[in-house]
């Protein structure tokens, strides 16, 4: 929908979120003074999150896995500290049944998934610096109440593993 003079819009397009290439998935966006304002989130069972789009390698093991097991999937980069409104309106708008956070250094992206959502979030800590150790105890000294379980460092192919596990309950 689009009125010429007006500032208010709706745009779909693909490319937005990166899911099988034979099932593509379709992203709209309720635009106002071009701010997006409303985004429709594909349902999938689970959404990988990136903290970085360096971390994508590990990501594609988590996708083979969930591919090979036909697990629908989405994959965003939302950084908890770089774009922490993109994150919450993400997870607030996610229909995915487990999250896979991805992140090294600090790691703070599961933690801030898990305290956001009551849907389980798997950690993934990334191999940077310090050799991952540094993510993979952020990862798993959360709080008590916002519960993450933590896989090894870079990965993903557990994680998937895991969240194939956790959907078959």
């Amino acid at each position: 929908m689009c009125e010429h003079g007006r500032t208010l819009y709706i745009s779909s397009g693909s490319g937005a979120f990166d899911n099988q290439p034979d099932n593509p998935q379709r992203l709209t966006q309720l635009f106002y003074n071009n701010q997006p304002i409303l985004t429709m989130i594909p349902m999938v069972d689970v959404a990988l999150i990136l903290g970085s789009a360096t971390d994508r390698q590990i990501a594609d093991r988590a996708i083979d896995v969930l591919t090979k097991n036909g697990v629908s999937w989405d994959l965003q980069v939302l950084s908890a500290h770089r774009n922490p409104d993109g994150l919450d309106a993400y997870i607030k708008g996610s229909d995915a049944k487990v999250f896979i956070a991805i992140a090294g250094l600090a790691a703070a992206l599961p933690g801030v998934v898990a305290a956001r959502t009551s849907k389980p979030v798997i950690g993934v800590p990334v191999a940077s610096k310090l050799g991952g150790l540094d993510a993979l105890l952020s990862i798993v000294q959360m709080p008590k109440g916002v519960p993450v379980a933590c896989v090894g460092i870079d990965n993903g192919d557990n994680a998937a593993h895991l969240a194939i596990r956790i959907l078959q309950r």
